[in-house]
């Protein structure tokens, strides 16, 4: 009876080739969020110049207040995306992106400054997507190229929504104040079409769990044993995830005020240009980890893929200042390190721990136990730079920013690399305890 009731889109896909399989999952899961972002980051295109309310300035308050709603909606994903249900997720990113999209409305409607609340009831709803998007594609035995497809759309829609902004304000001729509203009614028919396609997926299959552990929602004893178990490393990574969350929100927030510096303040198209290289490199880097097996070894991979981009942000950030490099090639270089750091946070890395000590849980919920300390840290430097540097350029403030990420994340990514070796081993002794209702014998 349950197959009669399928569509023939998820009958074709349970039966065909496991690349046209990827590759239908991947795309879906691209486009969608690439929608999805243009509802979120469009508004940091424009630079509101002149616009300042007490001591912050109007586009630094819009910062801030979507910060804070996607801060909170993180730390309110940790039970809710742990807990959700697979026939919810399509309904779930429905309405969380609609609410979204109204409070761009009412953001255009309302007088400045008391717009501003609308940044947090946008920012609040659609920090709930990431999760509800990635839980179609996890516990596969190829969810590196499919999370690493969706990732890099993270990469290529922050550019591409700003581009299509920053076309709508100049060639449309849309203020400031309507250009994001605008650009949500853009991508508003797309978004319905990508996600109907991949709510058509099928779940995992029993060789999918055999490879990369059953995935359920995990419940509040659940998630305590496993912070429990391994909080060292938890803490170790949290805080390699704060920085790089905190550096990509700078460059996101505030890479038309860097730009303008740099001398291309009116080139909408820079945005897109230079994040496409990157989102090419990511994908193969990403999409290349699928080749290994052995899930332990994965994990240590991808602490070295950290590792390296984190020292690459730093050395290219020298380089430019040596003027050895362009600003647009030291843009593409640090976004490379960046996104070489960021994107296996957010898919491949828990993927792998999860499947390398066999647990029987969610990513879901730990992507948003390291998000939502990441969007904390991204609020908190946010503030430190209006109120202890506010005559500090924002493009010295990222050139610092830049160097003190690449040392100290270095050095924290390392230490979670050899405390997750230590404890596989202890693992693989039996020293590790755990309810036997949250790991696979």
């Amino acid at each position: 009876m349950a197959s009669t009731l399928e569509s023939p889109i998820t009958r074709w896909l349970k039966q065909t080739h496991s690349f046209w399989f990827a590759l239908y999952a991947t795309l879906m899961a691209f486009c969608l969020y690439t929608c999805v972002y243009a509802f979120r980051k469009t508004f940091s295109v424009a630079t509101f110049e002149g616009m300042s309310f007490g001591p912050l300035s109007y586009k630094s308050w819009l910062v801030i207040f979507q910060v804070i709603g996607y801060a909170c909606s993180k730390f309110a994903g940790i039970k809710i995306i742990s807990e959700l249900k697979a026939s919810s997720r399509a309904k779930g990113i429905l309405m969380m992106v609609a609410v979204a999209g109204v409070s761009w409305l009412f953001f255009a409607l309302t007088p400045a400054p008391y717009n501003i609340i609308f940044l947090f009831t946008n920012g609040f709803p659609l920090g709930f997507v990431w999760g509800m998007v990635f839980g179609y594609l996890e516990g596969r035995r190829f969810t590196e190229v499919l999370g690493a497809g969706l990732s890099v759309s993270f990469i290529f829609s922050a550019g591409f929504a700003k581009s299509v902004g920053g076309f709508i304000m100049r060639d449309w001729g849309v203020s400031e104040m309507w250009m994001p509203f605008a650009t949500c009614c853009v991508f508003l028919g797309p978004l319905l079409v990508f996600l109907y396609f991949l709510d058509k997926l099928p779940p995992p299959t029993e060789e999918d769990e055999i490879l990369r552990t059953k995935r359920l929602p995990m419940d509040a004893t659940e998630r305590k044993t496993f912070v429990r178990t391994f909080l060292p490393g938890i803490v170790l990574f949290t805080l390699s995830y704060m920085m790089l969350t905190t550096f990509r929100d700078l460059r996101d927030n505030f890479s038309a005020e860097v730009w303008k510096t740099l001398g291309y303040g009116n080139s909408p198209e820079i945005f897109t240009t230079t994040e496409i290289p990157v989102s090419i490199a990511v994908l193969m880097v990403m999409g290349a980890t699928m080749l290994i097996k052995n899930n332990k070894l994965a994990l240590m991979v991808n602490h070295l893929i950290i590792f390296f981009g984190m020292v690459l942000i730093g050395v290219s950030t020298f380089l430019y200042q040596q003027e050895l490099v362009s600003p647009t090639g030291w843009m593409i270089l640090i976004g490379l390190g960046l996104y070489l750091g960021y994107v296996p946070f957010n898919s491949i890395f828990f993927d792998r721990l999860l499947a390398a000590f066999k647990y029987v849980g969610t990513v879901g919920f730990v992507i948003y136990v390291a998000d939502s300390f990441g969007y904390l840290g991204s609020l908190g430097v946010v503030l430190f730079k209006e109120f202890g540097f506010a005559k500090v350029s924002w493009l010295d403030f990222f050139i610092s920013s830049g160097y003190f990420i690449s040392v100290a994340g270095s050095a924290l990514i390392g230490g979670s690399m050899f405390y997750f070796h230590w404890k596989h081993r202890q693992w693989q002794a039996g020293q590790i305890k755990t309810t036997p209702s949250t790991v696979l014998p």
